[in-house]
């Protein structure tokens, strides 16, 4: 439920992996409610704990950066010491003077919060919540949609319009082929997270901007789990298997609700059913593009579960316009 690339791919070839993953996920959900659940495992790389950080304030963000830049540079070296050289190279790039991390953690399968833009004096704050199997080890895929989104603000906004892009890897995502995908648990523990990061953002652009959460996949079930009372104004369910709650109502916020699916997405044929199995919700209800849902319906073209912000797509089109608060100019299906 990430953001794999397929852009190399035949048609072909891409729907008879459509349909092997369609027919691979409705098994392991149907598995899921008659198996015990379990975790899956993920590797211990070496990492110093986070760097310890003032406040968030647009007054503090440089020092932020600079701190976590550092942290990652030295996440890179113990990962070279553990002869892990992807994990050293990703940790590396991290630590480039251009990236702006509001936080970092290299331990394990890492988190990261990456700012693209100019956060302190955006007018338009979108917010990137990633599904399962993102982890440092994908992270450059989901750094792509990130820019690529970033890229399509900078050309549809107007002019004087200040724009940036937060990718929020800030939880473990669970793996697609696991157990923890079809249960909430994740987005439980993550959700207290996505409500901290959004109080940092006010506490650094004020209450003026227009701030956006896009969830993609798993992340639309975390964006669920977050919403109620959060301090945004539009939340974008694309490529989502439901959100844990019956209806847009359900999820109580003030925020408009989008959900979008993609022609080809294998997400479409996830069985969307809701079940308690020894004390753990399995399933995430409703179908967020239903009309039972009650979420605005918009367009998505004939992209797969992992086109949503692939440049020139009607999908990244549609989410910028969101995000920009162009909302007349959002086409729908």
């Amino acid at each position: 439920m990430g953001f794999a690339p397929r852009y190399h791919r035949s048609e072909g070839a891409r729907r008879r992996a459509g349909r092997w993953r369609r027919a691979a996920l409705a098994a392991l959900i149907t598995g899921a409610v008659v198996l015990p659940l379990s975790g899956a495992v993920r590797p211990e790389i070496p990492a110093p704990p986070p760097a310890s950080l003032a406040p968030l304030s647009a007054s503090t963000l440089d020092e932020a950066y600079a701190a976590n830049r550092a942290n990652a540079a030295e996440a890179a070296r113990m990962a070279a010491g553990h002869h892990d050289r992807a994990r050293a190279a990703t940790d590396r790039s991290l630590a480039a003077p251009a990236r702006h991390l509001l936080a970092f953690d290299g331990r394990g399968s890492g988190q990261v919060t990456e700012v693209l833009g100019d956060l302190g004096r955006a007018d338009r704050i979108a917010v990137l919540v990633p599904g399962s199997d993102t982890s440092l080890d994908t992270y450059g895929r989901f750094h792509a949609a990130a820019a690529a989104l970033y890229g399509q603000l900078v050309r549809q906004a107007p002019a004087g319009t200040r724009t940036a892009v937060v990718a929020w890897l800030g939880y473990e995502t669970p793996g697609t082929v696991s157990t923890t995908v079809t249960t909430t648990g994740r987005a439980e523990q993550a959700a207290p997270r996505l409500r901290a990061l959004v109080s940092g953002l006010r506490a650094i652009a004020g209450d003026g901007p227009r701030l956006s959460l896009l969830c993609h996949s798993y992340g639309s079930v975390v964006c669920g789990r977050a919403a109620a009372g959060l301090a945004v104004d539009d939340l974008a369910l694309v490529g989502s298997p439901g959100t844990g709650a019956d209806s847009a109502a359900a999820l109580r916020t003030r925020a408009r609700i989008w959900a979008a699916r993609g022609g080809d997405d294998w997400v479409e044929n996830v069985p969307h059913l809701s079940a308690d199995l020894f004390g753990t919700t399995v399933g995430f209800g409703t179908d967020p593009v239903s009309p039972a849902f009650g979420a605005r319906v918009f367009a998505a073209g004939d992209g797969g579960h992992s086109d949503y912000f692939r440049p020139g797509t009607t999908s990244l089109t549609n989410l910028a316009r969101i995000v920009l608060g162009e909302t007349k100019a959002v086409t729908h299906d």
